[in-house]
């Protein structure tokens, strides 16, 4: 009889502070814009602390919420998929404390530890 191997549940807090260079924490104020629409997408983002609503702009002008995110979630991670531009704006709901991520630190750390690119989907 084989022992089975105990399963340890990954964390990526404690994984992301671990990330050398490439990150830095930025506090947003309420209804303050994170990315617009349109910008350079070059970074993904973790929400330490904070809401934070994901929006588009149709062709017409009309805005749809595609999306209320909270603490522990990750959001912008089109750049990761080769999206040159952001598809959408991110606006802090609350007050917010954010991870921003460097596209080639995250692309690094993705490579590196599969059990943190299997929640993006196994991207890597």
């Amino acid at each position: 009889m084989v022992a089975a191997k105990k399963s340890i549940e990954f964390d990526p807090k404690i994984f992301l502070s671990t990330i050398d260079g490439g990150r830095r924490i930025a506090v947003f104020p309420k209804k303050r814009t994170i990315f617009s629409q349109g910008d350079s997408s070059d970074a993904v983002f973790y929400i330490q602390k904070g809401k934070v609503r994901l929006t588009v702009v149709s062709g017409s002008g009309k805005e749809a919420t595609i999306g209320i995110l909270s603490e522990d979630d990750f959001f912008g991670e089109g750049c990761l998929t080769g999206q040159r531009l952001r598809l959408g704006t991110a606006a802090a709901l609350t007050e917010c404390s954010l991870m921003r991520i460097e596209k080639k630190a995250m692309m690094d750390v993705l490579h590196r530890e599969h059990a943190f690119s299997d929640m993006f989907g196994g991207i890597c």
